[in-house]
């Protein structure tokens, strides 16, 4: 399992062979015993790399799963013998709390059941002197320029596309054949103006020959965003996966427009040397990397 899905990544015997401590003839051995399990091609050669069949995809995705599962029992099992207790509490922004916390909430408890966990949900810029001052442990938000904080630690946790996202009976819902020009005369709900965000939109704009929209609402609350364009005929972006929920519950509708690489970036961020004095929160960090990579396993789009 782990060679068919290091090599979805990798896509050359060598690279699969370092990143696994083993030969390449190992690999190619692999991948041959793989091939008359399955009956049928996995891997297609170019010169010396090597490409998944659709076959050789999907098993690559059911395998990724799987050694997802296999690394949870072991954390689960080396988390419940270590004992941990205690408590973490968390900042988080509205457009990540949905998305990420379930699943690492939920590895969390299952692990240490007597630890316990307080969310304070808000914006970064009224969080961040919460985690400064000790009232938080750990904040996780979206980032649009990542950049180093002083006497904080930070890792990346994942990053994904922002989409066009309009309510399911706005007037441009039905319509496939959309341009940018199309939806400048509507309402727009956006980042905070001057932000590093809203120029990130503004530029996005401009890359399409447009000015940015004069009629903006500036709202960064999930809830508050949801009910407007429910309500008015107002556009809005919002990070793939999480636009991809609400659309999958006929909350929204996804407008099919090129956002042309604009990403959302979820990054967590605490105080340094907290997580070898803080053993709970350790392992709450590691939760949030097992559902970051069980994310990363789930195909979307």
């Amino acid at each position: 399992m782990r060679v068919i899905a290091a090599l979805a990544d990798l896509k050359l015997v060598a690279r699969v062979a370092v990143s696994l401590n083993v030969t390449q003839p190992a690999v190619s051995k692999q991948i041959t015993e793989l091939e008359k399990i399955v009956g049928a091609p996995i891997v297609t050669r170019d010169r010396n790399r090597l490409y998944l069949t659709p076959i050789g995809g999907r098993l690559a995705d059911y395998a990724k799963q799987a050694l997802n599962q296999l690394d949870r029992a072991a954390f689960d099992i080396e988390a419940m013998a270590s004992g941990v207790s205690g408590s973490v509490s968390i900042g988080v922004v509205s457009s990540v709390a949905p998305t990420l916390l379930p699943g690492s909430i939920a590895i969390f408890k299952r692990s240490t059941p007597q630890a316990n966990v307080t969310v304070l949900e808000g914006h970064f810029v009224e969080l961040f002197p919460h985690l400064e001052a000790g009232a938080i442990d750990l904040l996780i938000a979206r980032i649009w320029q990542p950049q180093e904080l002083a006497g904080i630690e930070q890792m990346p946790l994942f990053s994904e596309p922002v989409l066009v996202v309009a309510g399911r009976h706005h007037p441009l819902a039905q319509k496939h054949d959309l341009t940018w020009a199309d939806v400048t005369a509507f309402p727009w709900i956006l980042p905070q103006a001057n932000s590093v965000a809203r120029r990130a939109v503004d530029a996005l704009f401009a890359a399409n020959g447009l000015t940015a929209p004069s009629n903006t609402i500036a709202s960064m609350s999930l809830t508050l965003n949801l009910e407007l364009l429910r309500v008015m005929s107002a556009l809005g972006l919002m990070p793939q996966q999480l636009a991809q929920a609400q659309a999958a519950r006929g909350e929204l509708v996804i407008l099919p427009l090129d956002t042309q690489g604009l990403l959302s970036e979820a990054r967590c961020f605490w105080r340094t040397d907290q997580v070898t004095q803080n053993s709970t929160l350790s392992l709450f960090l590691k939760c949030l990397q097992q559902t970051t990579a069980e994310m990363k396993s789930i195909p979307f789009g």
